[in-house]
């Protein structure tokens, strides 16, 4: 089966460019607005927070309560889904994630007190995490191979951009109303706007094909590739995914039982443990916490979060580079790159906080520009990456339930790293906290030499038979 499966990617007509091209573009437009949502409600909280405290009366506790439960929220909605978008498709779930997004953020908006205010995050939560888990795989399975890793990288781009214009919109609030209690409402408000989009983008948008034809509905998934194909490829492409569909549906239901598959089982711990890695590089406690850490550095408060503003140009800057290179460079070789550039960027961090004295005025700068160099390395590589890996490496009747788990994981060791990160800066300080993160770097390495498997090149149906031939 396996031999039959590769034969049939390699002999796929190119993928030539046309009107089909044109609305391969569309599509991936439309959808990456999940990410763009996923990037501005998870970055708003960075300047968002102070006047939110002041607002309503928040303590420490509570405050980290509020921050942290949109992170839950998300671990559970990458698993919920993940099984939704089997059962109903993924653009259906995109639609719904869409009304859940702008239901959390008006909520939020208008929370007249910490309690609601918390509820709405959690309920926000569940849609970040959702469309986290969700977007990548609907854009790898309409997008043709050659061109799979930029279109899903370009959900990871829309997240920073989200990212970024939170930091700018919050700097821009900032700079204008100052110390006005209620400004974080209209910080939050911003992102309804993107949300209304989504949601009457997805409805003109088709579903999967490959979810398509998982449902025996064939002559629609046909359809579907006409729209974003040549008709030769399409055709071709559709005798592809029929081989493999047919196989799928003849197993039985995804679920945790799959775990006893041995190749099936390798490749759910090798998507559990990038998410792991990717979220242990501490690049949440930037975005969440990035003005804290460069007040401690010893910038001033007007300074710092002016100077955040630097790390979301960075990882927009990194984004973009990534995307140039991810179809030029293998997957794996690009991993390893990034995770040692980026403990390469902790270690320098670690060392100008230790050697350089405090009273140094060239220490807290040192400091924002190896910050700075880690966001631009990170986003560049591992951000984009772990995932497109994610989006590619499981098999299709599985590929929802795995992908759900792996972000759950994912979601779970940011939120640990989210509660970790303030009291572990306060306890060790800054050189500790990045000599730790650069250790957690040389795992990653080791883990990834050991067990990450190189998708590049390959349609989905082709790297799955290869890697179930290889480990079953």
């Amino acid at each position: 089966m396996s031999t039959d499966h590769a034969r049939i990617a390699r002999r796929l007509p190119p993928d030539e460019p046309g009107d089909h091209s044109r609305r391969l573009t569309l599509i991936t437009v439309v959808a990456c607005l999940g990410g763009l949502l996923f990037g501005y409600d998870t970055g708003v909280i960075n300047g968002a927070l102070e006047p939110m405290k002041r607002d309503l009366g928040m303590t420490p506790t509570i405050e980290g309560f509020v921050v942290s439960i949109l992170i839950f929220g998300a671990a559970v909605g990458a698993v919920i889904g993940g099984k939704l978008a089997d059962a109903y498709g993924r653009r259906h779930n995109i639609i719904l994630l869409a009304l859940v997004f702008v239901v959390g953020t008006l909520g939020c908006v208008f929370a007249p007190n910490w309690q609601v205010l918390a509820l709405f995050r959690a309920i926000l939560g569940l849609a970040v995490g959702g469309a986290s888990a969700i977007v990548p795989i609907y854009l790898a399975e309409v997008a043709p191979f050659e061109r799979r890793g930029s279109l899903v990288t370009r959900n990871e781009y829309m997240i920073i951009v989200g990212q970024f214009s939170a930091f700018v919109i919050n700097a821009a609030i900032f700079y204008i109303w100052g110390e006005n209690d209620v400004i974080w409402r209209w910080m939050l408000a911003i992102a309804v706007l993107p949300a209304i989009g989504l949601f009457f983008g997805m409805l003109r948008m088709p579903e999967s094909p490959r979810w398509l034809s998982m449902q025996s509905r064939d002559g629609e998934a046909l359809q579907v590739l006409q729209q974003v194909r040549s008709d030769a490829r399409a055709r071709a492409e559709m005798e592809e995914v029929q081989t493999l569909a047919e196989r799928d549906k003849s197993a039985h239901k995804a679920g945790f039982g799959d775990l006893a598959v041995p190749w099936i089982r390798r490749l759910i711990i090798i998507g559990i443990g990038m998410g792991i890695f990717q979220q242990l590089t501490g690049i949440n406690s930037i975005m969440y916490y990035g003005t804290q850490l460069l007040q401690d550095s010893g910038f001033s408060a007007r300074g710092a979060i002016i100077a955040n503003t630097l790390n979301g140009l960075a990882s927009l800057a990194g984004i973009t580079a990534g995307i140039m290179l991810i179809n030029r460079i293998d997957r794996r070789t690009m991993l390893l790159g990034g995770f040692a550039l980026t403990t390469l960027f902790h270690l320098l961090v670690g060392l100008s906080a230790y050697l350089v004295p405090e009273t140094a005025a060239i220490k807290p700068w040192l400091i924002l520009i190896f910050v700075v160099l880690f966001v631009f390395s990170m986003q560049g590589t591992i951000g984009p990456l772990v995932w497109l890996l994610l989006s590619e490496m499981f098999p299709l009747r599985i590929r929802s339930f795995a992908m759900g788990i792996s972000v759950f994981m994912l979601w779970t060791a940011n939120a640990c790293v989210a509660f970790a990160f303030p009291p572990i800066v306060a306890a060790l300080g800054i050189a500790a906290t990045f000599f730790l993160f650069a250790g957690l770097g040389v795992l990653a390495l080791a883990f990834i030499a050991a067990f990450v498997p190189e998708t590049r090149g390959k349609s989905l149906e082709e790297f799955e038979a290869d890697f179930q031939a290889d480990h079953a």
